[in-house]
């Protein structure tokens, strides 16, 4: 068994990460899960949500954009539509984003076709909103 997981974290625009880590935390189709080394193979889809992993005592935290996530021998595959760390995350950026949504959301009804991407774009703008405010705590 190894003692560290190999993180490659990739976007269709570049590798955002490859990395020896100690532990992963994800938000899949299920809820929340974290891997060790050692973890069974696993696939599964993830949700619009934040990544933490630690690495050498210190945990790091992105926001991720739907996509999948990949366990095999003690290494992580992450593929998902976009990724952002938490010191790149424009937290002004993020609160406008979550106005948008919230104005465009009053306005739509259940039959509406627009509805699933506007609750996107606020769930988008909260976990952006979450993950920012942890690198300012650093």
């Amino acid at each position: 068994m190894a003692e560290k997981l190999q993180l490659e974290l990739i976007t269709p625009y570049k590798k955002v990460l490859s990395e020896q880590v100690d532990m992963i935390t994800a938000f899949g189709s299920l809820g929340e899960f974290a891997v060790l080394p050692g973890h069974a193979s696993f696939l599964t889809s993830l949700k619009i949500g934040e990544l933490s992993y630690l690495k050498d005592g210190e945990t790091f935290h992105l926001a991720l954009n739907w996509g999948y996530f990949e366990i095999v021998d003690d290494t992580v595959t992450i593929l998902v539509e976009t990724a952002e760390r938490a010191d790149e995350i424009d937290l002004e950026r993020a609160r406008a984003a979550l106005g948008r949504a919230e104005e465009a959301l009053k306005k739509l009804t259940r039959e509406d076709k627009d509805l699933i991407v506007y609750e996107a774009a606020l769930q988008r703008a909260l976990i952006r909103m979450q993950v920012a405010t942890k690198a300012a705590r650093k």
